[in-house]
């Protein structure tokens, strides 16, 4: 499923030349330094342009107000996240499934503290503007990544795959969250991470199918 936009978060257009992708690259960087400084709610377009060294019609070109950028933004990061997590699951193919947990969980949370101040205002813009659609769409591709990365595994078969991965990867998204959530977020770089890792594994080893 691919999130669509309402018409009032909508960008107005995509930018066609390389001119005009330097501008929107400008807008996005500006509005995540904005919202860095000053949070969501004085977020407006006028300090956005500013900080972007455009002018407010300039912006105005590709974003209608400044809920157009709060929704742009999540989903720049969304896809970006959805993209490495897809590419460690398809280097993983073939692979042992603890291997895979390793990568899959690793990847996550690498990039939700590769930026961690801009995870963290994500999460908070996420609610001034109706962002569902986007995190459904992170979700499942992530979800079907990992359930053939999983059905792949190289040392065992595992019954009731997809509703095992799908527990797992709640465990995974709710747990990150929650550590942002209470500014925590620096423990997932060491020994939370590796919890995690332990409790995919035990859930897989678990789960593997042992013939009769």
């Amino acid at each position: 499923m691919i999130a669509t936009p309402s018409l009032t978060v909508q960008a107005r257009k995509e930018p066609r030349q390389a001119r005009s992708t330097t501008t929107v690259e400008a807008i996005y960087e500006a509005t995540i330094q904005v919202l860095l400084a000053d949070g969501p709610s004085r977020l407006t377009t006028t300090r956005v342009a500013k900080r972007a060294g455009v002018s407010v019609g300039t912006l105005y070109q590709y974003f209608p107000n400044k809920q157009a950028l709060f929704y742009a933004v999540n989903q720049r990061y969304l896809d970006m996240l959805a993209d490495r997590v897809e590419a460690a699951c398809r280097a993983q193919h073939g692979q042992n499934y603890a291997d895979m947990a390793r990568a899959l969980v690793g990847t996550y949370i690498t990039v939700k503290i590769e930026r961690r101040d801009v995870t963290r205002v994500l999460y908070l813009a996420a609610v001034e503007v109706d962002v569902a659609e986007l995190v459904e769409d992170m979700t499942q591709r992530i979800e079907a990544a990992s359930n053939v990365m999983f059905a792949s595994a190289g040392d065992a078969e595992f019954d009731n795959l997809a509703t095992l991965n799908l527990t797992l990867l709640n465990v995974l998204f709710g747990t990150v969250r929650s550590f942002f959530d209470r500014q925590m977020s620096d423990l997932l770089e060491g020994a939370i991470g590796d919890q995690i890792v332990s409790m995919f594994c035990s859930a897989l080893e678990a789960a593997r199918s042992h013939p009769r």
